[in-house]
């Protein structure tokens, strides 16, 4: 079969001498006119061939990124780019990831113009990581996603920063049970309580005990939190916690693991009423807690109180005791063990997390404070 290969600027001798007889303005032309005529061939083919070629696959760099960090509402930061390749009336959308993708800056403002000279800038709150989408006029960007959408359809070029390209900003730290822990300072939103941090609501004592606190400010509350600065994986984890029966039904004390990637490996030991007067006051849970039989509810007695988990492939065991020494069948306050859904280790953390849940029938009252004696890990 003859044919024109216009990437190679080459036709057969053949395909070329049935086109030469049967085109009118050849067949008995003078050499001057068959010559020009041949030359008009030749560059349509090779204009063909050079339009492919300088038709690349869209792309997307950015040149300017914010720092990483915790995801925060109140934190706006400047993220800039190029784009090469793009069409009129394609634009960016831009998504920062904390737990999940959120679309950025704003779910009612969710594409970023592309401007003449191929640059875009926009705002975008803070994120471990940052995404840029270029995209068609018709695609329509989700508030949330799990994981970003490949290139295809409405999607033309996708480019991702994360890790090492991007600053950390720096953090204040405490040490406590001989490990180092940081304090959180961005807004927070536990279980769709919005909560503020202030690094002053976390700290040490001399005795080394670790104090967390909920402390009175100007439009509220603030609330306390404390990271694990590295990953422990499977093991026994073991807090041992003051009194806790002066606690407002309002008030959650977390102890758990978390991983900010997907999945989140979270599993919590949840002291608290839920803003309810009455009822059972903790928790043992393998998240995701909307499954009725990954939450096993008790009740934490008063005086100080040691809370564990072990964490094993496929399963996790959950124990409250009396005290803080060796423990007798007696002192077992409550004890559960799981066996579906246990998450696998990954990047997550300790956290503890003092904060106020949001409960308009029975709203915060007072400061609160609560003390951690020790944290104990045993691989």
């Amino acid at each position: 079969m003859t044919r024109f290969d216009p990437c190679r600027r080459r036709v057969c001798r053949r395909c070329f001498d049935r086109w030469n007889l049967k085109t009118p303005m050849l067949a008995g032309s003078s050499g001057l006119r068959r010559k020009s005529a041949l030359l008009l061939f030749f560059w349509i083919f090779a204009s063909g061939c050079h339009s492919r070629q300088s038709d690349p696959k869209p792309s997307i760099e950015f040149t300017q990124l914010p720092p990483a960090g915790q995801g925060n509402p109140d934190v706006l930061n400047t993220i800039e780019g190029r784009v090469t390749g793009a069409r009129s009336g394609q634009r960016i959308v831009l998504f920062a990831r904390s737990g999940v993708w959120w679309v950025q800056p704003l779910a009612e403002q969710p594409f970023t113009v592309i401007q003449a000279d191929s640059t875009w800038k926009n705002s975008t709150h803070p994120g471990n990581a940052y995404a840029a989408l270029l995209v068609d006029p018709e695609y329509s960007p989700p508030l949330t996603v799990n994981d970003l959408p490949q290139t295809g359809g409405a999607v033309r070029a996708v480019a991702t920063v994360e890790g090492p390209m991007l600053a950390q900003p720096a953090h204040k730290t405490l040490h406590f049970s001989g490990y180092e822990w940081e304090i959180r300072e961005t807004v927070g939103n536990p279980q769709g309580s919005r909560n503020s941090y202030n690094p002053a609501n976390a700290w040490v004592d001399k005795r080394g005990l670790l104090h967390l606190r909920i402390a009175k400010n100007g439009i509220g509350w603030s609330s306390a939190e404390v990271d694990l600065s590295r990953s422990l994986g499977y093991g026994s984890y073991r807090f041992v916690v003051y009194d806790i029966s002066h606690l407002e039904p309002a008030v959650v004390l977390n102890l758990s693991t978390w991983d900010d990637l997907r999945p989140y490996r979270e599993m919590d030991i949840e002291i608290s009423r839920w803003g309810e007067p009455t009822g059972k006051n903790a928790q043992y849970v393998v998240q995701p807690y909307y499954i009725p039989a990954n939450v096993v509810r008790f009740m934490a007695p008063t005086g100080p109180l040691a809370y564990s988990f072990v964490w094993e492939p496929g399963q996790v065991s959950f124990t409250t005791i009396r005290g803080s020494g060796p423990r007798s069948k007696s002192d077992v306050v409550a004890a559960h063990v799981f066996t579906s859904g246990i998450p696998s280790p990954g990047r997550e953390s300790v956290r503890m997390n003092l904060y106020a849940f949001d409960n308009k029938r029975s709203p915060l009252h007072h400061e609160v404070e609560v003390i951690i004696e020790k944290f104990e890990y045993l691989p």
